[in-house]
């Protein structure tokens, strides 16, 4: 009888191991807003090709920017230079910043702003909000994972459009793509499947892009793996 009871108890348990070795205990509980970011090409501020190749396996976040931006934008990247700060030796995370005026914001100005970007003070004013100040010409430039990219502006907007989901601002969709303008400070999540995550972060409010940064963490330990076992669950959090 207790042969019985012992064989049993054994071959569940090993059932069990078999089932819940590939399944991801730690998978964050953030929705999922985009099911599939699509696939994208564009040129960094070195002069390097960036695709999905160089996301795959990877939580990244993603924006839209131009250098000469008065606005939102330094505001939004004084931000994104704390995630940057946060994640800088993390080989598992990337950023970015795509140029919504790609016919001015050239491989050479991109590399300027990156230098600005890193390598520049980040100071919390009196309201609470952060800028980049003076930033010295001379220092070495310690820069893994942000990556300020232009290309096709066509192939740009329909990222933000589309795969990223963050431009508020309504279209002509009869308008020339010349004509057109993607300014939003809203921040894209991506995960390691390359689904897009969480909310609609702004990229002005610091408590959002606190949250974001906890919601970072989470992601990077998600695990990516096949669920031999596990055909009849969804890999999907909700």
């Amino acid at each position: 009888m207790w042969l019985y009871v012992v064989f049993f108890a054994l071959l569940l348990g090993g059932f069990y191991l078999a089932v819940f070795s590939d399944y991801d205990f730690s998978k964050s509980n953030l929705v999922v807003r985009v099911d599939n970011v699509g696939d994208f090409s564009f040129i960094n501020q070195n002069g390097k090709t960036i695709s999905q190749k160089d996301v795959e396996g990877k939580v990244y976040v993603a924006e839209f920017f131009f250098t000469t931006c008065p606005g939102i934008c330094p505001r939004m990247n004084a931000n994104m230079r704390r995630v940057f700060d946060a994640f800088k030796q993390e080989p598992g995370f990337m950023i970015l910043s795509h140029t919504c005026m790609p016919e001015t914001d050239s491989v050479p100005r991109l590399k300027a702003y990156e230098e600005k970007m890193i390598n520049g003070k980040l100071v919390q004013n009196a309201d609470g909000s952060y800028v980049i100040v003076d930033y010295d010409t001379t220092a070495p430039l310690f820069n893994l994972n942000w990556n300020f990219v232009t290309g096709d502006k066509a192939s740009l907007y329909k990222m933000a459009r589309q795969s990223y989901a963050i431009d508020n601002g309504k279209y002509d969709s009869t308008q020339d793509i010349k004509d057109q303008f993607v300014h939003t400070q809203f921040f894209a999540l991506v995960d390691k499947q390359g689904r897009v995550r969480g909310g609609v972060y702004d990229g002005l409010k610091n408590d959002e892009v606190d949250n974001m940064i906890n919601d970072i963490k989470g992601l990077l330990k998600e695990k990516v793996t096949a669920k031999h076992f596990m055909n009849g669950f969804s890999n999907n959090p909700n």
